[in-house]
């Protein structure tokens, strides 16, 4: 690792965390119903919506109500994209004739399985891509059905992130706020305003925005390049935002239109992680100890900095096997060094090792470097990243929620070792609220294992890992222990709702996108519905005072048992898994044996 890469990893860090009181400070008074500057602009807007929907600002929701409001929401989200897609050749704004006759050699069929994929994706806040979108959708599907479902599924996120902390701040209440409030609120307020800066700053920047055809080039070489054109900022900025993911173009964050400069790189990395971060803060807010919220920030930190470290460091050290062989390997200052295979050259290793990173951090599918061409344990890193149930700053409300669940694991075995009550800012963890958080931990697990293995020996899941290269199966994903990763990551990906891929297989057949968008399911409804429950039983719950028998958890004790907690539920549930694929690569590569 090199003084400058690891400048650049702290230099962010500290962005971040500059941004974290600030704007966890507007979010709590934004759900809190207190005003705020944007009052001004956006209240009327407000009203009109509660008035032309029907919904009463002050009426208040069970847990249960809560979850069957985001349940019947996203169901209609669901239809909706469905339907567009399928439709999407007899609507306007198609220039490239997608889904017609007249469609390119080169465009993507827009099959049934693909389009129940795409919409499960944008739904549930994964954004996988089983295609090429700009081979794919035509401009009215990108952002009448993909980009306002990154709007959508990421307020949802965050409602429910919201709802979890009332159960924790309120007692003896029946209700944990209002589902549609929530989400219109969190839209007007927090992700428009910010994409609208965003928008314009990556315009600013060289991303562009527009609704013309393809353009024909001459590249350098003499030979022709079609060059696609599109909506592209106002997508960029929102799946930054909302860790949505995916990308308009194939080649992601590392194509020029996506993320042309190293300013762009940066405020597309702090758009990933800001709001999950500001969370935190929130929480602290809410339950009227900003040290709780604090200790969450801490135990999500120390996650991401072994992460990017470990990352950076196998990157930067590259592959042995071609120093070896006589290749410059080492960073000499004009020189790189390292592992540069799959990596834009305009960030380097420790740019793309910090994306990777972040991008797993949260659930975000958005990379500027190949995560299939990164080393071994480089590419074991962002794997079991998305792995530990994207705790780690996490989406926008999904990493939240689903570290207040480990939080409850872990109180409840601090208490069992040190002989404790088990309590957590004021509430009794009891049998329901454990029960529920391990269903959430388990279903992600069972999904992840299981539709691992099936689609490792199932005749039809096509192209199983272990074909031998030029094998007339061979032309899916690579084989032997990295064909494996490549499955476990997509199914890790999918159930972790985060949307990136290894890139090394194709997903677009009919069992890929069929039980991809399972996964997507389980792992989005089977975490949000548990922690829902477990805010219901909370909020209903009395305060109980702070004892000398009360477990501390503001301090650092608490923060070392929440990262233990989460890296120790991870290895044992996929240590099996990750040496039978990334593990034993590493040690092939270092006996020169890496096929």
């Amino acid at each position: 690792m090199t003084s400058l890469g690891l400048g650049q990893i702290f230099v962010f860090f500290g962005i971040l965390l500059a941004l974290t009181k600030p704007l966890g400070t507007f979010m709590y008074r934004v759900f809190e119903g207190q005003r705020t500057f944007l009052h001004p602009i956006f209240r009327p807007l407000e009203r009109l919506i509660y008035r032309l929907s029907g919904i009463r600002e002050d009426e208040e929701q069970s847990w249960i109500r809560y979850s069957a409001s985001m349940i019947s929401l996203s169901l209609f989200s669901f239809l909706f994209v469905y339907l567009l897609q399928r439709l999407q050749g007899y609507l306007p704004l198609n220039p490239m004739h997608f889904s017609t006759p007249q469609a390119p050699q080169s465009a993507t069929p827009m099959t049934p399985d693909l389009a129940f994929n795409t919409a499960i994706s944008f739904m549930t806040n994964t954004n996988w891509q089983s295609y090429s979108p700009d081979t794919t959708m035509s401009y009215l599907t990108q952002m009448a059905a993909l980009t306002v479902q990154n709007f959508v599924s990421a307020a949802v996120g965050i409602a429910v992130a919201v709802a979890m902390i009332r159960g924790f701040a309120r007692h003896t209440a029946e209700t944990i706020g209002n589902f549609w409030v929530d989400v219109t609120r969190c839209t007007l307020y927090v992700l428009i305003p910010i994409c609208l800066v965003a928008t314009l700053l990556l315009v600013g920047e060289g991303c562009i925005q527009n609704f013309d055809g393809p353009v024909t080039a001459t590249t350098l070489e003499g030979t022709s390049q079609v060059i696609e054109q599109g909506p592209l900022a106002s997508q960029e900025a929102m799946k930054m935002l909302g860790t949505n993911g995916g990308g308009y173009f194939n080649a992601n964050s590392a194509h020029p239109y996506e993320n042309p400069t190293p300013r762009a790189n940066l405020l597309e990395m702090l758009l990933l992680l800001s709001l999950g971060a500001s969370l935190t803060y929130v929480f602290g807010k809410m339950v009227r100890d900003t040290r709780q919220g604090w200790a969450l920030f801490a135990a999500m930190s120390a996650l991401f900095f072994v992460g990017v470290f470990a990352c950076y460091w196998a990157e930067q050290r590259g592959n042995p096997m071609l120093t070896s062989s006589g290749i410059q390997n080492v960073y000499t200052g004009s020189q790189p060094g390292g592992n540069m295979e799959g990596k834009e050259v305009r960030f380097g290793i420790a740019q793309t090792s910090l994306f990777a990173t972040v991008t797993t951090d949260a659930s975000c599918g958005a990379v500027n470097g190949m995560h299939d061409s990164f080393t071994p344990i480089g590419g074991l890193v962002p794997l079991f990243n998305i792995e530990t149930d994207e705790v780690i700053f996490g989406g926008v409300g999904a990493g939240l929620y689903s570290m207040l669940l480990y939080a409850v694991v872990a109180v409840f075995i601090g208490g069992l070792m040190v002989g404790r009550t088990p309590e957590y800012v004021g509430k009794k963890i009891e049998q329901k609220e454990v029960k529920m958080a391990i269903i959430a931990i388990l279903a992600t697990s069972l999904c992840i294992l299981g539709f691992t293995a099936l689609s490792s020996v199932m005749p039809f899941a096509q192209n199983s890992y272990w074909n031998a290269p030029g094998s007339a199966a061979a032309n899916t994903n690579n084989a032997a222990a990295h064909g494996l990763s490549e499955i476990l990551y997509t199914y890790s990906s999918a159930a972790g709702n985060n949307g990136s891929a290894f890139a090394g297989i194709n997903a677009n057949t009919p069992w890929y996108n069929l039980t991809i968008g399972l996964d997507m399911l389980v792992g989005r409804f089977l975490f949000i519905i548990p922690a829902l429950a477990i805010a219901g039983s909370l909020a209903a719950k009395k305060l109980i005072p702070t004892t000398s028998g009360t477990l501390p958890t503001h301090g650092l004790l608490f923060v070392i048992l929440l990262f233990a907690t989460v890296v120790i539920v991870g290895a044992l549930t996929y240590f099996p898994v990750l040496s039978l694929g990334p593990i034993v690569e590493h040690f092939q590569m270092l006996d020169g044996k890496l096929f």
